[in-house]
C-alpha cells in the first residue's frame, strides 16, 4: 500500500514536470524551425496546463 503511494509521489514530483519541459521545449523548437502553427500551440498550451510556466514558488525558509 505505502509503495503504491511512494510511486504516485515520484510520479507527480518527477514525471509530470519533465513531460511539461519536454512539450515546452518540442514547442519551441517547431515554432523555431516552420514559424507558429497549431502544433507548437497544443504543446505548449498541454505544458502550460501540467505547468505554469510562472508557478508560485514555495519558498521554505
Amino acid at each position: 500500500m505505502i509503495q503504491k503511494r511512494i510511486a504516485q509521489w515520484a510520479m507527480m514530483a518527477v514525471a509530470v514536470p519533465l513531460a511539461a519541459a519536454g512539450a515546452r521545449r518540442l514547442s519551441h523548437t517547431l515554432e523555431a524551425r516552420r514559424g507558429p502553427s497549431g502544433m507548437s500551440r497544443l504543446l505548449t498550451k498541454g505544458a502550460d496546463m501540467l505547468r505554469p510556466q510562472k508557478a508560485k514558488r514555495r519558498r521554505f525558509f
